[in-house]
């Protein structure tokens, strides 16, 4: 008698919460050795790396911070503040909101994360002579 169905799903959920689990450790680490995150280009106050988001993606900035973990980040302006004359810096809000990601989903993101900071460590890399 074949296979129940049912359990080919729960073993590739399996493996793919292993790979999640996985890639969350890896992208942790290299965080570590990236800190402290470099400013976010066009922020005035968020430190950290884009990650470029998986075809279909429903976020939209994604970053990786110091701690390892993917947030999205939200640039706005505070209404009352603009409303009060208030000047463009205090006005600015920057938020980052941290993502919580089916398994299937952090793995797309968690591998592009990888690429993100292992291509930071590689440019500060070279900038100090490739030693």
């Amino acid at each position: 008698m074949a296979e129940d169905p049912l359990q080919h799903r729960a073993y590739a959920d399996a493996l793919v919460e292993r790979a999640a689990g996985q890639l969350r450790d890896l992208v942790q680490r290299l965080a570590r050795e990236v800190a402290p995150s470099p400013p976010f280009p066009g922020s005035m106050f968020t430190y950290g790396i884009e990650v470029e988001p998986p075809a279909g993606s429903p976020h939209g900035c994604v970053i990786v911070m110091d701690d390892g973990e993917l947030y999205e980040l939200q640039i706005g302006l505070d209404d009352e503040e603009v409303a009060r004359g208030g000047d463009h810096v205090a006005s600015r809000r920057e938020l980052t909101v941290k993502l919580e990601l089916p398994p299937a989903d952090y793995v797309a993101y968690a591998h592009r994360a990888v690429g993100a900071l292992v291509e930071t460590l590689e440019q500060r890399g070279a900038g100090r002579g490739g030693d």
